[in-house]
Protein backbone atom coordinates (compact mmCIF):
# COMPACT_ATOMS: atom_id res chain seq x y z
CA UNK A 1 0.00 0.00 0.00
CA UNK A 2 0.81 3.49 -1.44
CA UNK A 3 1.18 6.27 1.33
CA UNK A 4 2.87 9.88 0.63
CA UNK A 5 2.24 11.73 3.77
CA UNK A 6 3.19 16.00 3.58
CA UNK A 7 4.33 18.14 6.46
CA UNK A 8 5.68 21.14 7.03
CA UNK A 9 2.78 23.29 5.69
CA UNK A 10 1.51 26.81 7.78
CA UNK A 11 0.90 30.19 8.28
CA UNK A 12 3.81 32.78 7.45
CA UNK A 13 4.54 36.27 6.87
CA UNK A 14 5.23 37.43 3.41
CA UNK A 15 9.12 37.15 2.80
CA UNK A 16 9.40 34.22 5.34
CA UNK A 17 10.26 30.62 4.83
CA UNK A 18 8.88 27.07 5.02
CA UNK A 19 10.02 23.46 4.27
CA UNK A 20 7.45 20.63 3.42
CA UNK A 21 8.52 17.48 3.89
CA UNK A 22 6.54 13.89 1.50
CA UNK A 23 7.48 10.94 3.28
CA UNK A 24 6.65 7.99 0.71
CA UNK A 25 6.46 4.49 2.11
CA UNK A 26 5.02 1.39 0.06
CA UNK A 27 6.98 2.17 -2.98
CA UNK A 28 10.68 2.11 -4.50
CA UNK A 29 10.81 5.83 -3.84
CA UNK A 30 14.45 6.18 -5.42
CA UNK A 31 13.08 4.72 -9.01
CA UNK A 32 10.20 7.72 -9.38
CA UNK A 33 10.33 10.66 -10.71
CA UNK A 34 8.48 12.90 -8.03
CA UNK A 35 6.88 16.43 -8.45
CA UNK A 36 5.25 18.92 -5.82
CA UNK A 37 1.83 20.63 -6.95
CA UNK A 38 -0.32 22.97 -5.67
CA UNK A 39 -4.08 24.18 -6.07
CA UNK A 40 -5.35 27.68 -4.79
CA UNK A 41 -8.89 28.38 -4.29
CA UNK A 42 -10.74 28.14 -7.62
CA UNK A 43 -7.97 27.62 -9.59
CA UNK A 44 -6.62 24.49 -11.69
CA UNK A 45 -3.56 22.32 -9.67
CA UNK A 46 -0.49 23.19 -10.88
CA UNK A 47 3.10 22.00 -11.23
CA UNK A 48 5.54 23.90 -8.68
CA UNK A 49 8.49 21.52 -8.69
CA UNK A 50 9.84 18.31 -9.89
CA UNK A 51 12.75 15.90 -9.33
CA UNK A 52 13.56 12.94 -11.55
CA UNK A 53 15.43 9.72 -9.96
CA UNK A 54 18.64 11.27 -11.10
CA UNK A 55 17.82 14.30 -9.02
CA UNK A 56 17.45 16.47 -12.23
CA UNK A 57 14.94 19.44 -11.29
CA UNK A 58 12.33 21.46 -12.78
CA UNK A 59 10.55 24.82 -11.47
CA UNK A 60 7.47 26.62 -12.33
CA UNK A 61 8.60 30.20 -13.66
CA UNK A 62 6.44 31.92 -10.45
CA UNK A 63 8.88 29.96 -7.96
CA UNK A 64 12.55 29.99 -9.75
CA UNK A 65 15.05 31.51 -7.27
CA UNK A 66 12.55 31.10 -4.48
CA UNK A 67 11.55 27.26 -4.22
CA UNK A 68 14.60 24.23 -4.11
CA UNK A 69 13.37 20.77 -4.52
CA UNK A 70 15.44 18.07 -2.94
CA UNK A 71 14.71 14.38 -1.73
CA UNK A 72 16.72 12.07 0.38
CA UNK A 73 16.18 8.53 -0.80
CA UNK A 74 17.62 6.85 2.28
CA UNK A 75 14.44 8.63 3.84
CA UNK A 76 12.06 8.10 1.23
CA UNK A 77 11.51 11.61 1.27
CA UNK A 78 11.05 14.77 -1.08
CA UNK A 79 11.21 18.29 0.41
CA UNK A 80 10.17 21.39 -1.21
CA UNK A 81 12.20 24.34 0.26
CA UNK A 82 10.11 27.24 0.32
CA UNK A 83 11.72 31.20 0.53
CA UNK A 84 10.45 34.38 0.20
CA UNK A 85 7.15 33.42 0.36
CA UNK A 86 4.30 35.49 -1.60
CA UNK A 87 0.33 35.92 -0.88
CA UNK A 88 0.19 34.08 -4.38
CA UNK A 89 2.06 31.47 -2.96
CA UNK A 90 -1.13 30.32 -0.92
CA UNK A 91 -2.58 26.75 -1.81
CA UNK A 92 -3.06 23.46 -1.02
CA UNK A 93 0.61 21.50 -1.88
CA UNK A 94 0.47 17.90 -2.91
CA UNK A 95 2.79 15.85 -3.27
CA UNK A 96 2.95 13.19 -6.64
CA UNK A 97 4.80 9.98 -7.52
CA UNK A 98 3.67 7.57 -10.26
CA UNK A 99 0.21 7.92 -10.11
CA UNK A 100 -0.22 8.61 -6.21
CA UNK A 101 -1.10 11.84 -4.61
CA UNK A 102 -0.44 12.81 -0.92
CA UNK A 103 -3.19 14.11 0.98
CA UNK A 104 -2.34 17.52 0.85
CA UNK A 105 -0.92 20.57 2.76
CA UNK A 106 -2.19 24.00 3.84
CA UNK A 107 0.06 26.43 2.99
CA UNK A 108 -1.33 30.41 3.99
CA UNK A 109 1.16 33.37 3.41
CA UNK A 110 -0.60 36.07 4.66
CA UNK A 111 0.44 39.16 7.00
Amino acid sequence: QVRLVESGGGLVQPGGSLRLACAASGILFRAYNMAWYRQAPGKQRELVAGITSAGNTNYADSVKGRFTISRDNAKSTMYLQMNSLKPEDTAVYFCYVHVFWGQGTQVTVSS
